[in-house]
């Protein structure tokens, strides 16, 4: 466990030297106050409407900057070590494989994690203090269960992106499947069940359409802030929201995305000529 925590140390600390953190708060913490206070503007209102909404449009805009933040944070955690020649270096230490590999992942999720918590909690403490007629308890436990899916998210395209890193050869093209995980999860999937309802005119079998949601891990951070308002959301979502998943279920469902990858990148690592 020494081993692992030495590890997860110095990829925190790479983040804090790279200014990542820096650059991650700022931006969730714009993000989030500009949401909590001008999300109703093309409605011609100005200033905090509801946890819900916020939430809500919180959650729809994070899908798309989240995991683009999460593959670039991390998508040269092993093929840039092996590019620089640290990678030997590290395993002629008593630290094993899966090791290396736990602590590049508690290191960065905690640098995610903590930008994270400050962006978006300084938009609650903000609601808290400037708007009128705010559940304190309510607010914090949206904004709660919100950052938490928030961090197992970006934690899901880490893992994704150490598969890409375990696998490839060259910084280069990590980075280039690291954007096509993004297009495809945060673009395409989506697109292509709304393309497989359009041509069977809606014929698909209703119990089974939903769970193909659960096949994309943005979809599922989406349906669990959703879930918690019990809003029926729109497009996809709302066909989704038909069907009753629960808020264990959906967060067990992200812990399997979080884990298959790791172990996939783990075996890609076992295998991966040094």
């Amino acid at each position: 466990m020494r081993a692992v925590m030495a590890i997860a140390e110095k990829e925190f600390k790479d983040g804090l030297r790279n200014r990542w953190m820096i650059a991650i708060t700022l931006i969730f913490s714009v993000m989030a106050s500009g949401l909590s206070w001008f999300g109703s503007a093309s409605v011609g209102s100005i200033g905090f409407s509801s946890i819900a909404n916020t939430i809500i449009s919180l959650s729809s805009l994070n899908v798309f900057l989240l995991p683009l933040i999460a593959l670039l944070l991390s998508y040269q955690a092993i093929v840039g070590e092996d590019e620089d020649g640290t990678l030997l270096l590290l395993l002629t230490y008593p630290l094993t494989k899966a090791e290396l590999l736990l602590g590049k992942l508690l290191g960065q999720t905690s640098t995610l994690a903590i930008a994270t918590i400050v962006g978006f909690g300084s938009a609650s403490l903000s609601i808290i203090l400037f708007a009128d007629n705010v559940n304190v308890g309510e607010l914090l436990n949206a904004f709660g269960l919100f950052i938490l899916s928030a961090i197992l998210l970006g934690m899901v395209f880490i893992c994704l992106s150490y598969v890409i890193s375990s696998w490839v050869s060259e910084k280069s093209k990590a980075a280039g499947l690291a954007l096509v995980i993004w297009f495809f999860f945060v673009l395409i999937y989506d697109m292509g069940l709304l393309g497989l309802l359009v041509a069977t005119e809606g014929q698909v079998q209703a119990d089974i359409f939903p769970y193909l949601l659960l096949l994309n891990p943005t979809d599922i951070f989406r349906l669990i802030n959703l879930v918690t308002f019990e809003t029926n959301g729109t497009g996809l979502l709302s066909i989704a929201a038909e069907q009753s998943f629960s808020i264990s279920g959906l967060f067990m469902s992200m812990l399997l995305w979080i884990l298959l990858p790791f172990w996939l990148a783990y075996f890609r690592l076992l295998k991966r000529p040094i």
